[in-house]
Formats: structure tokens, sequence, C-alpha cells
């Protein structure tokens, strides 16, 4: 390897020789946009010089912390720089002129990568002049790869240390007159191919820096769609003889002409089609008016888009977020999700020709599930239907909807009502749904006992055939899951039939729906809430004395060894049994089940036998208190429609009997759903212990990363562990992704990207469960591990069945996601917690420890 390369020299692949700063630099040279001329000196001189780093043993063993950190940073302030090392900077920097004004900017092999740019973690040193101070600004850019920071980052990013080496780039200073940065995506709504540039005038240090309010200019398609003058009261700029100095310099008025932001955004446009991929840059424009690209990487905070399939604008909303899963999906998880979608796209008549294919309305984006909802919002049916829908379920998402049915480019084009009328009827002749509501209207245990049938069904054609061959495995599975969603479907007419009463009976009576939420506390047949009153009832019959003692990771070996004190390991094993396909993120087969992994079963039972609460705080005793209140409620709706008819206060009765009948049965298509998951699970994992003996896979588990087609197409043979091992480090990636939309528009904008609902002192959301509570606040992002002492708020990104068992000692609930009707905001009414749900960045916004009020009724969230 040759210890400098011209930029003339590198190229994209080169990241381990020159990093990823070079790497852009030489990319960016080479394909004749405007670079400042440069050199880099390579990885090698930091490896030779970090040498004894290495081999004196400060890498090994300690992978973070401070320590780490320091000892790194003195040794290469003080080892020798190499003769042969020295000598090479001395002569390439001489090359570039006499005594030339040069950035020396660090260049590691983790920076301005596509998944995470470390802008800013290791140091940059302007307008060095001479060859010494030039060594030693490769110094110190060698030392600053082991800032507290830039160690802390790459801990955040998964990224070892030890694998980690910097190169230096030198290049010629630009005497910038004004100076920035452009991204060519806007960062915060996400919209593709605006630019937005950030401009003050002098060096881009006071704009990267953030020392300077600068220049705004917001550009799409060549118009200036904003301008905004920041203050820009300081100036750094270049020191005659080297180093830089910060002026303060009030400028009146815009630092770029129109024409000037023009020509920066055809130049990030230019960068941008380059990359095939949106950019952040760094740019200067000179004393003669020359426009000059200093640097670029990717811009990686974007959410990625979903393939556009159709033309024009599309609507995608996430599935992921309404269903608490913020994670990404593994593989198989979303060949799964593509055949569920396409048995109940078929109902309606929409099913694809290949069920492999998913519905028509589902797409993929960053591992993740979408729908599209672009007909629906172009639709006068659609604009009329969904927001209703969606209220029940994902409140913040109905203003964004209402913003978007104002946007000139979804203008409505679909005026007929019939041909979606026709789907829906399609749709409910296929569920039965006449037959079921009529069942559920006058014969409620029948109704009750065909729901159980549906579970006692599904068990049946979840067993396969022993031994069954890894190709019956595959045709079991994908009929299985094509067929299931359209048998659990049709539980869902009763459960509409009991909610719908519920509506009628708040017409009838006059009060409104809000003031009757404690008709739905402690609802019976809902399996989730059942499975949480068994676990809490467990902790009562077990032998506490490990769960008080013992760390979760013992309790777990025990478990699995089987000695566990004989009640507590016969019930836990009766329990999973009976519960064990279920687990957090249940909806990705590719995850795994209590059953598999009974660490968090197991924890949430310690807590519990740690707790130290009074009989009015045992789940069945406030379990019947909620019943209690329901029947309150109940009598209370009546007396209010008996003012107004006797004849409407028997409806009210007769009509919220049947809601309590079949409201708790909302839980249960999701119940089978992932109970099918899991038999599925199981069977691939058979499959994928078959393609091991292949030599196709490393281990069984990998399956999950195949779609279904995939291991089908491997039971041939081949070898898949690079595809498994580029799809794992993809997984993980996302999975360190915090935030993801609710609503994504095909050009990229989140239309929810500045909305943020606030009162004086607190945070508004989506009233879902009566009551006001002040407590401390506990911000879990993960249930696995997590403890809740009684009385506790717990504020999360949204919950799945997973998360219930915390409900039981939670004093309240806040979630970022949902609405009225969303799981959590069900179960928390049922267990008569004060919850607000839909709260926009509750998660960071409310710290563990600060005291909350939640006020349930009025959807509001004060901080102390």
């Amino acid at each position: 390897m040759k210890t400098a390369l011209a930029f003339s020299e590198i190229d994209a692949g080169m990241l381990a020789e020159v990093g990823g700063k070079a790497a852009n630099l030489g990319e960016l040279a080479r394909a004749g946009l405007p670079v400042p001329p440069g050199w880099v000196l390579t990885t090698d001189a930091y490896r030779r010089v970090a040498e004894g780093l290495e081999t004196s043993g400060d890498t090994s063993g300690e992978t973070s912390g401070g320590g780490l950190a320091e000892r790194a940073r003195r040794h290469l302030l003080e080892a020798p720089v190499p003769e042969d090392v020295r000598e090479t900077i001395v002569t390439s920097y001489a090359a570039l002129g006499d005594d030339v004004a040069v950035a020396v900017r660090s260049s590691a092999t983790a920076e301005d990568l596509p998944f995470a740019s470390f802008a800013g973690q290791q140091d940059t040193y302007l307008n060095v002049v001479g060859a010494e101070a030039v060594v030693e600004a490769v110094r110190r850019c060698w030392a600053s790869l082991w800032t507290d920071r830039a160690v802390a980052y790459r801990e955040s990013n998964g990224i070892d240390h030890a694998a980690v080496r910097l190169a230096v780039v030198v290049q010629e200073m630009v005497d910038a007159r004004v100076a920035g940065v452009m991204f060519t995506a806007n960062p915060v709504t996400g919209r593709r191919h605006e630019a937005v540039i950030d401009a003050s005038p002098g060096l881009g240090e006071a704009v990267v820096s953030g020392a300077v309010n600068p220049d705004r200019f917001v550009v799409h398609g060549g118009e200036i769609l904003e301008r905004h003058a920041g203050d820009k009261r300081l100036t750094i700029r270049s020191v005659p003889g080297g180093g830089t100095e910060r002026v303060e310099t009030p400028y009146d008025g815009l630092c770029l002409t129109d024409d000037q932001v023009r020509a920066l955004a055809e130049l990030g446009a230019r960068v941008e089609d380059h990359y095939g991929a949106p950019q952040d840059t760094e740019w200067a424009i000179d004393g003669d008016g020359r426009l000059w690209l200093t640097q670029a990487r990717p811009v990686t905070t974007l959410y990625p888009l979903p393939e556009r399939t159709r033309p024009g604008l599309r609507v995608y909303f996430s599935v992921n977020v309404v269903q608490g899963v913020m994670g990404p999906l593994t593989p198989m998880g979303l060949s799964a999700f593509r055949l569920i979608s396409s048995g109940g796209a078929g109902l309606p008549g929409y099913g694809p020709a290949d069920p492999l294919d998913g519905a028509p309305f589902m797409a993929v984006s960053g591992q993740r599930m979408w729908l599209d909802l672009t007909t629906a919002v172009r639709s006068r049916f659609g604009r009329a239907v969904l927001p209703r829908a969606l209220a029940l379920g994902e409140a913040r998402t109905v203003p964004v909807f209402e913003r978007l049915a104002e946007d000139p480019r979804l203008s409505v084009v679909h005026t007929s009502p019939r041909p979606v009328l026709r789907g829906l009827r399609r749709f409910a002749r296929r569920i039965h749904a006449p037959s079921r509501i009529l069942l559920a209207l006058t014969r409620p245990k029948e109704g009750l006992a065909y729901a159980a049938r549906i579970g006692e069904q599904l068990d049946r054609r979840l067993r396969l055939p022993d031994p069954a061959t890894p190709v019956q495995r595959l045709d079991h599975a994908e009929r299985l899951l094509a067929a299931t969603f359209p048998a659990i479907l049709s539980i869902m007419p009763m459960v509409l039939t009991g909610y719908g009463l519920f509506a009628l009976a708040s017409r009838l009576s006059g009060v409104p729906i809000a003031d009757m939420q404690d008709v739905l506390r402690s609802v019976p047949h809902n399996p989730t809430t059942e499975m949480d009153l068994e676990l809490w009832h467990l902790a009562t019959r077990i032998e506490p004395e490990p769960f008080r003692k013992e760390p979760v990771a013992e309790l777990v070996r025990l478990f699995e060894a089987g000695e566990l004190p004989p009640v507590a390991q016969r019930e836990i094993t009766a329990f999973l049994d009976k519960y064990g396909h279920r687990g957090v993120a249940e909806i990705d087969l590719g995850v795994p089940r209590w059953s598999e992994e009974p660490a968090h079963i197991l924890g949430v039972l310690a807590n519990y036998l740690r707790m130290d609460g009074g009989a009015d705080l045992v789940p069945s005793a406030l379990f019947a208190k909620g019943a209690e209140a329901a029947r309150s409620a109940i009598a209370h709706v009546a007396s209010e429609a008996r003012r107004k008819g006797r004849w409407r206060a028997a409806v009210v009765r007769f009509g919220l009997r049947r809601t309590r009948e079949f409201a708790g049965l909302r839980e249960l298509p999701k119940f089978y759903l992932v109970k099918t998951l899991a038999g599925v699970r199981r069977s691939m994992l058979a499959v994928g212990e078959h393609l091991v003996g292949l030599g196709v896979l490393d281990s069984a588990q990998d399956v999950y990363f195949l779609g279904f087609d995939e291991a089908r197409a491997a039971l041939d043979g081949g070898d898949l562990r690079a595809v498994v091992a580029e799809r794992r480090e993809a997984y993980e990636r996302e999975s360190r992704r915090r935030h993801v939309p609710r609503i994504l528009l095909s050009d990229g904008t989140e239309p929810e990207a500045l909305a943020t609902n606030t009162v004086d002192g607190g945070l508004t959301g989506t009233a879902a469960s009566a009551g006001t509570v002040t407590g401390v606040a506990r911000v879990v992002l993960d249930p696995v591990g997590a403890h809740l002492e009684p009385g506790e708020i717990l504020v999360c990104p949204s919950t799945d069945p997973g998360w219930t068992p915390l409900f039981l000692t939670a004093g309240g609930l806040v979630m970022e996601m949902g609405g009225a009707m969303s799981h959590g905001a069900v179960v928390a009414r049922e267990y008569g917690i004060p919850a607000v749900v839909g709260v926009p960045d509750a998660t960071h916004r409310i710290t563990t420890g600060q005291e909350i009020e939640v006020n349930g009724a009025a959807g509001t969230v004060t901080l102390s």
C-alpha cells in the first residue's frame, strides 16, 4: 500500500486504505466535480504508529470507557512518527506548493458510511501552513480517533474499536468568502430532491460547528421555496501564516444571491445523481466567486423509500407503528406478512396472482411493512370513512390524513363509491358477516362458542404429518399463512357488533362515548388480559425464594435444566405450554417466543414476587373492581336513556351487555394469528436444520433470514451463508433506528415531521383510559428485563401483548403511538389504568424519575 495517494488515485472502493472522507473526495474528484486539490495519508501510516498501542494490550480486554480513550490518545500523541512517514508527509505537502495553506482532516474507515455518517466525531485543522505544522496536525488527527465522543458514537452504532483505522486528508484551503453545508434532501421533512442550504460569511466551520445562526435556503425544482436570514454574528476566517480567528461581524441581509443558491442546488443534484442517494455536502465560494465542494457523505437519517410500483405521489402508512413493533422484521417475517396480506386481499377480490408477492397495497421499506393508502386518500369515500376508522386505533394519524387531503397532488380522482362497496360486499359475504352479526345479537353464547371453535380448528390445521419433509413443511406454511387470516377475521363481525352497540347506546342516551369508558373495563374473553392475570396468579402459587434471590440469567438456567422448585417448574411449564407462542414483536415469525427464551416471563415473575403491596393492589381485585365499575356505568347510561324513553333504556342495557360480551374478542384474531406464526416458526426451524445439513446455512436460525421462496430454492443446495450474514448486519443496523414515520410519502416527505402536540407544562395525546394519576415516570423502550415499581407510570413507544405483564404494576400509561382502540389503550381500560396514547416524542420529552400527571380523560400529560 502506498503511504500517500492523490485524490485522482482514489475511488469509492478504497475505504479500508483511505477512510470514508477521502474515499468520497477521491470519487468526487474523479467525477469531475469541483474539489480543491489534495492527497491522503493512508491508514497504513496510522497502523504503524498505533502498533505500540495494540501490542501493548491497551485495546485488548477493554472495549469502552474513558480509560481506553485516554490511553490511546496519549500513545498516538507521544509515539514517534516513522521517518519514512514523516518524509512522505513533507514531500506530498510540498507538491501542493510553497507553504500553501491546507486543511488537515481526519478520514476514518468508520466515517461517511451509508448507515452512519460519524460527522464531526474526529478532528479537522484549518489553515495549516508549513510542513512541521502539517505533521503535528496529522498526529492530532490520529489521536482524535479516540476522543470520548468518537468512542461513544462507535459503540452506539455497534462498530468494533479495534477494527477502525484513520487516514488523514491534506487539502488546499479555500479562502472562502462564504461557505456552509447543503443537504440534497430535506433532513427535517425527508422530502427528496429538496435542497436545504445553510450559509454564512467566512469559513464553513462556523456553520458546521453551530457557532453561527446561518442563512437558510430551501430549493426544489430550481425554485427557491424559502429564504431565511440568520443573524450571522460570528465569522471564522483564515489568519495569514496559519490558523483561524473568530470575528464578530454583524451581517445584514442574505450572504448568497439567488443565482448562487440555484448554482449550489444544481451542484448538489449532480453529486446526488453520481452517488444515487441524497448527500450531506460542505461547500465554499472563494473571492473570485468560484464554487468548491469540500465534502460529501450520505444523509444517513432519512427513512428509506418503498419501492414504487405505481406512478404519481403515493401515501404509505406504517403497519409496524400501528402494531407497536418499531424494529425491523426478518426476511421470513416479511415473507409471512406478504402471504397473510394476500389471503386478506383475496376476500374483497384483490388478491395477487402469486400469494408470495403479497397484496398489491403492501410495500416494504426499511425492513418494515407499509400500507399504500393512496387510493383511499384520493377517494371521496375513503376521505369520509378512513379518518373515522383511524380515530379508533391511530388518532395521531387523523390530522395528518386531513392535511394530506389539502395537497393538490393528492386531489380526489375516485368519485364513485361503487367499487369500494362491491369489494366490501364480497368481503362481508366471505367472512359470513351477516350471520355472525345475527349470532352476536340473538345467541351470544353460541357466538362465543364459535370463536373458540376457530381456535380448535386452527390447532388441528397447525399439525403436520410426522415426519414431514422440508417441501411439505414449506407447502403447509404457505397454505396456512394465506388461509388463516380469512378464517380468524370471521370473528370480527361479532366484535364490531359489540362496539357498534356501544356507539348506539351513546346516541340513544346522550352520554358521550368519552364518558362511557368504564363500560369497557375488565371485559371478559380477552386472551391478553386472561394471560396477564394467569401470570399474576402463577406468581402467588410458586415457591418465591429463588425468584427473590437469583438473577434472571440464573433463573433461566435453572428452568431449562428442570431444577426450579417443583411447583414453579410445573406451573411455569404449563403457562408456557398455553401462552409460550407469545412474545415481544410477536408479529414477526423470525423472533423468538417466550417458550424459546423465557427470560422475560421469569423476570416478570421475579418482579411480582419482589413487590410489596396491599390486597387492593392485587390485579384480580382490581379486575373485580373494574367489572363493578362497568356495571355501575351501564346503569348510569341506561338511566340517562330512560329520560328520553323507556324503550331506549332497554335497548341501551341490551346493547351494552352485548358490548361487554364481545369487546374482549378484539384481541382473539391476533392471538390466533400469533399462534399460527409460532407454529410456522417451529416448522421452519426444521427446514433450517435440513439446510444446515446441506451446507447451505451455518445455523438453523439463519432460515429466518430467507424468504419462503428462497428457502424452497435452497433445498436444491448452494451456499447462502454470505447472504444471511449480510442480511443480519442490515437487520442489526435497522434495529438501531430510533424513529419510524407513521405516514410516509413516496417523495420522502414525512408529513408529521414538524407536528408536536404541547400544552403549557406538558404534552397532549388521545384520551384512552379515564382517570388521573400523578407518579414517577419510567421510560421503557424494551419490555424484556424492564422493572416497574408499583404505581410508576409506564412511558413507552407503543405496546403489543408482550408488554402487558408490566401493566399489572403500572399506575398509568403514556404511549407515543395508538388511538383509543389500540391494543395498549384497550388493556389499560380493562385494568383501570389512566392512559394517554398518541403522545408525540413522549419517550424523549419525559425522563425516568420525573414526576408527571396523566389525565386519561382529557388526554394530557403534565410534566413537573
